[in-house]
């Protein structure tokens, strides 16, 4: 089993420290009788505060968290400098140090889901969910469809228009709706650079997958696994790269932008 060591990590081992010392305190002013004015340093730096570490590191573990975008992989869905809010209750939160989850929910084809880099599990990612356990996934010149449906792919930009954001100049912004067996679809828009298209190599996914030419491959998804993309389609170290991603790796559901200090209109942005 992996453990992860993050922000979250460090916060429950703060957490802990602060209360042991709040607890000593405690038994100490029993012992001691009336409460002196001058409280030691441990007692100002250690139990006081140790109140407000918990509700920081319960929030955060429990509820909600508010994770920053380091790269563009997830373009034009998000941008680098969001700050996201993440859903822990979403799927059910996970203990520090561990992947033990107290499972609410599943998560769902099209959720963006942030996780613990497989590779690195201190590390947290988000993509796109596309495909659940046992689907097979066609994808083509960028685009994927789910177990034999059509492709449903339509131009939004060729990147050339006044209007287009810098980063996305000179690509193709695609509206792409991804369907499963059950009648689930997904909507989003997605990335492509017209002098790739998905030509990229396929290198993690191993036989679980069969490629037909550089930029198209069909990979069935194994169980308790999933499949992740960026939607910057070719510009983004997922599942194509590092695998599938094991189920206990999830961290919670991305569902809002909280905001952009660069560009505050993407302010509580719905994703």
């Amino acid at each position: 089993m992996q453990l992860g060591f993050s922000i979250n990590e460090i916060l429950a081992l703060v957490t802990l420290g602060t209360g042991a010392c709040w607890v000593a305190w405690k038994v100490k002013t029993r012992r001691m009788g009336p409460v002196p004015e001058k409280k030691p340093l441990w007692v100002a730096f250690g139990s006081e505060l140790f109140v407000i570490v918990a509700l920081m590191f319960t929030c955060r573990v429990a509820v909600a968290d508010w994770p920053k975008v380091p790269s563009g992989s997830m373009e034009p869905t998000l941008r680098v400098g969001d700050y996201l809010l993440v859903n822990h209750l979403a799927y059910g939160p996970r203990l520090p140090f561990t992947n033990t989850a107290i499972e609410f929910g599943q998560p769902q084809r099209g959720d963006v889901v942030v996780f613990r880099y497989p590779l690195d599990v201190s590390q947290f990612y988000v993509k796109r969910l596309i495909g659940l356990p046992g689907d097979v996934v066609v994808f083509q010149d960028g685009a994927v469809s789910l177990n034999g449906a059509p492709f449903d792919v339509q131009l939004v930009s060729e990147g050339n228009e006044p209007t287009v954001a810098p980063e996305d100049r000179g690509q193709w912004l695609l509206h792409e709706t991804v369907g499963g067996d059950e009648g689930q679809t997904s909507s989003h828009t997605i990335k492509v650079n017209p002098f790739i298209q998905g030509r990229a190599p396929v290198d993690g996914m191993g036989e679980n997958c069969k490629v037909r030419r550089p930029g198209a491959w069909q990979c069935t998804v194994p169980p308790g696994e999933y499949l992740m993309l960026g939607d910057n389609r070719d510009n983004s170290a997922d599942s194509r790269v590092w695998g599938f991603l094991p189920k206990e790796q999830v961290y919670g559901k991305a569902v809002r932008v909280l905001f952009n200090l660069a560009d505050m209109s993407r302010a509580w942005k719905p994703l």
